[in-house]
């Protein structure tokens, strides 16, 4: 698949992977549609992608609000009249133990964010991916195939994200429209300084330590853009992420204990 000339939404784009995503798809030729809630790092990822192309237009969304997903969706059509892929990128991290948590309010929006987000721009985008026989694209997680501690609320969204579009594939099995779900495991980013922590505000600091076992952002997006450029169901980053869902159904018990050993607890004095 080529992406010269196809219509690309992708919401996420600020920073991290949507914006080195988005650099990449605009160094081949591809219409961008670029939506982020931070307009002024969305700008800077218009800028960024206008060193290689000028059919590239930003539209601040939030895309927790319906209507927002609805207007950005609309706003692609009349710039460039059709749309040939959606990419699901927007996200926002939680790094809490469930019990330590002050504010509810945060699984509310994590769910907002990652899950539904993604569902509000996919309904408005499929007639026409529909009618351009598109690709949907779902970023999502090592987390949506398994617990993982301190991420109840994450995992809970990067779940649902799965199953929506798992089900979404077999929906649309003869329209011609794909959906390729993927699952990164740690890229270097900053989503989980950017993470709610249990009062609801961002951590400012990693738990973890983030200069070990992190792939690098720019290995995350060639993998993202294989993947599509093979119209995959599904890709799975890491060879422990392809390994834990087949070792959960024979040692569920050892893959529990194998994945909390992983994570480091969240200091008090990192929350």
């Amino acid at each position: 698949m080529s992406f010269a000339n196809k219509t690309i939404v992708l919401t996420g784009a600020s920073a991290g992977i949507g914006r080195k995503l988005a650099i990449s798809l605009a160094q081949q030729d591809a219409n961008l549609v670029l939506a982020a809630r931070n307009q002024e790092e969305l700008e800077q990822t218009l800028t960024a992608c206008t060193n290689h192309t000028q059919k590239v237009i930003a539209v601040p969304t939030d895309v927790t609000h319906v209507v927002a997903c609805q207007q950005l969706i609309e706003r692609a059509i009349a710039v460039f009249g059709q749309i040939d892929i959606l990419i699901n990128n927007a996200g926002i991290g939680m790094l809490t133990s469930f019990d330590e948590v002050t504010d509810l309010s945060i699984f509310e929006r994590v769910m907002q964010v990652n899950y539904l987000g993604a569902v509000y721009c996919t309904h408005y985008a499929l007639p026409y991916l529909k009618a351009s026989r598109g690709l949907l694209v779902a970023i999502s997680s090592i987390c949506g195939k398994t617990g993982v501690p301190t991420r109840t609320g994450y995992v809970a969204s990067k779940h649902a994200m799965q199953g929506f579009f798992d089900t979404l594939r077999m929906e649309l099995h003869s329209t011609g429209v794909d959906v390729l779900v993927v699952s990164p495991g740690f890229v270097a980013t900053d989503i989980r300084q950017r993470a709610l922590g249990a009062d609801g505000k961002p951590l400012g600091k990693s738990p973890r330590d983030e200069t070990q076992g992190n792939m690098s952002v720019d290995e995350c997006v060639h993998q993202i853009i294989w993947a599509m450029e093979r119209r995959k169901r599904e890709h799975i980053m890491t060879l422990k992420g392809k390994v834990l869902p087949w070792a959960k159904l024979i040692m569920p018990g050892l893959v529990d204990r194998i994945t909390a050993a992983n994570i480091r607890k969240p200091t008090a004095t990192q929350k």
